[in-house]
């Protein structure tokens, strides 16, 4: 598998960081933002292969900016949720709503890599 561009969006600066050495240290490109208010200038800039989305975050939440995602020209790029919403049912809701895959949080940093691996292949993670 080639290494891929990562963008992953996460309001926790602990979590970006863990999540970004596990992915880094693969090989992968990743770009990081706290938030999704330059989440448009960011895939203006470049187009990822991937993206990963915390669901609870300041302002906007997950649901509404992919919301906007599915409305826009990036449509297509798959989107997993990245969420400490591990409740029954949120996954189901999450999946739902258009997320393509969903990883919990806090995620196991074994398996982490691997889940992220099998999102670029389009085997999308749906831990329950």
């Amino acid at each position: 598998m080639t290494m891929a561009a990562i963008l992953i969006v996460e309001d926790s600066p602990d979590n970006m960081k863990l999540f970004r050495t596990l992915l880094e240290l693969k090989g992968h490109a990743v770009t990081g933002l706290p938030g999704g208010d330059d989440l448009f200038s960011t895939l203006e800039a470049g187009t990822p292969d991937l993206i990963l989305m915390d669901i609870q975050m300041p302002g906007k939440d997950g649901f509404a900016l992919l919301e906007e995602l599915k409305g826009s020209a990036h449509r297509g790029l798959p989107v997993v949720a990245l969420t400490a919403h591990a409740m029954a049912g949120d996954r189901d809701r999450a999946l739902a709503a258009g997320f393509d895959g969903y990883i919990t949080k806090p995620i196991d940093i074994r398996q982490f890599p691997q889940q992220v691996a099998d999102a670029l292949e389009g085997n999308f993670p749906r831990d329950a």
